[in-house]
């Protein structure tokens, strides 16, 4: 009995944390729901839900800008866990120079987009 009840108040809410970050974000419910290609009612059934997914938390964060790693566990865990995998993911192989420019560019994308996420987190704490 004593398990359960210190498991149940170690759980984080994800949808409560996530909906706090949107609230204080000021970013419009509406744009959110849009740009997640979902509806109102969506983002208030997220906002309801203790266990949201990973991939759901990552995404409204880089709508509004936030690092939810700060206030989730489990995505600092997942993050290191991402991190470990691409330091360590065999090379690849590519059928094709466009291919390859491809990859190459994606991954720069993705880098130049975290970079930019740090700048405004940064200036936000400033």
């Amino acid at each position: 009995m004593h398990v359960f009840v210190l498991k149940f108040v170690l759980m984080q809410h994800k949808g409560e944390i996530i909906e706090k970050a949107v609230r204080e974000s000021g970013y419009s419910i509406t744009k959110l729901a849009k740009q997640m290609g979902k509806s109102r009612r969506w983002v208030y059934q997220i906002f309801d839900s203790s266990n949201v997914p990973i991939d759901y938390i990552l995404g409204i964060g880089k709508i509004i800008y936030h690092d939810f790693s700060e206030d989730i566990k489990d995505l600092r865990a997942y993050n290191v866990k991402r991190t470990e995998q691409l330091l360590h993911e065999a090379p690849q192989t590519f059928s094709s120079k466009e291919e390859e420019s491809e990859h190459w560019k994606n991954k720069y994308l993705v880098l130049l987009e975290r970079y930019h996420e740090l700048l405004l987190k940064q200036n936000l704490n400033e």
